[in-house]
């Protein structure tokens, strides 16, 4: 059956990938996007030429203007909502927080309260695995305690999942939120390790490893993300007992990867050997992140398939063909 997304964050790694799958499927989407400079509009251009099809139109706005997401609402029959524009990154958010009050609080408020009043069927929307922060107990559940965020950006995330919560109890609204854990794959984004390192390697540049190399990450590649997010959406949660329609998800390989392995699969594609500058740990990091993704397998019926080394080498290919 045909469906019509709006997607969010449509000139994003993940937005950009979603978007393309769905269109493959034969659905209707319609992309939004402020096309910001974070970090290069080229690439997020680049995406969305990258997406070209018949199913997708495109439309340049800010998730903060309420006006234009009225507009926008009053004018599509949306079915689904995918939910992905934030203001991403923990160490950024150290420097310029406002950035994430505006698009991670007002911004998303807007999407979920458009959602509420126009009976969107299901709004899945980006959560993070930053909420954890210095949880020590592994892997991640859905059940842990998450009430001492240690960056902005998590502090928003877990907002974010707050108010889903009571937009779904108070309206009925079937929501769905995701916390993913490391995404990386081709079109990835620049202010993450995986690109930062391989232009490094390819550059002939110091890779800055901190925490001296001791720290792991679910890192979890872009093709899973996207048919985890896809499934999701098929299976908007039920109401049962009066109890709000909602679920929260883990979403990422269910299996760390230390850092040390990580740059040897980077080593390993690009065929160059990483000169490394050992730093301490940065501040808002962590040390580890897992997933429990038990609940999600047992959902959706999905377990990731792609592994860090082939994964890398996928992404080191688009690498190489991206920058010529």
């Amino acid at each position: 059956m045909k469906v019509k997304y709006l997607v969010t964050g449509v000139a994003g790694f993940i937005g950009s990938a979603v978007c393309q799958k769905l269109c493959q499927l034969g659905h209707d989407v319609v992309g939004v996007d402020n096309l910001n400079d974070y970090y290069s509009p080229q690439l997020k251009l680049a995406r969305l030429a990258h997406i070209k099809h018949p199913n997708f139109s495109f439309i340049k706005a800010d998730i903060m203007r309420r006006d234009l997401m009225d507009k926008l609402f009053a004018e599509h029959t949306f079915d689904v909502v995918i939910h992905l524009a934030a203001q991403a990154g923990v160490r950024y958010s150290i420097d310029n927080p406002k950035a994430y009050i505006d698009s991670n609080l007002v911004g998303y408020f807007n999407i979920v309260d458009c959602c509420a009043i126009h009976g969107i069927g299901h709004l899945v929307y980006a959560s993070s695995s930053s909420v954890y922060g210095l949880n020590d107990k592994m892997p991640f559940t859905t059940n842990d305690k998450v009430d001492n965020p240690i960056s902005l950006y998590a502090a928003t995330k877990k907002s974010n999942e707050m108010i889903a919560h009571s937009y779904s109890h108070i309206h009925q609204l079937p929501v769905t939120g995701l916390r993913f854990f490391t995404v990386y794959g081709p079109w990835g984004r620049p202010d993450m390790a995986l690109y930062k390192f391989t232009t490094a390697l390819f550059d002939n540049q110091p890779i800055d490893v901190y925490n001296h190399g001791a720290l792991s990450r679910d890192f979890t590649y872009i093709d899973d993300i996207v048919e985890g997010v896809i499934r999701v959406c098929d299976k908007p949660p039920q109401s049962v007992h009066g109890e709000a329609p909602y679920k929260l998800l883990n979403i990422g390989a269910g299996k760390p990867t230390s850092l040390e392995a990580f740059i040897a699969a980077i080593e390993l594609a690009t065929g160059t050997k990483a000169i490394r500058n050992n730093l301490p740990m940065q501040p808002g990091d962590v040390e580890a992140t897992w997933a429990d993704t038990k609940e999600l397998e047992a959902y959706i019926n999905y377990q990731p398939q792609v592994g860090v080394e082939e994964g890398v080498g996928n992404f080191v290919r688009w690498f190489k063909q991206y920058h010529r």
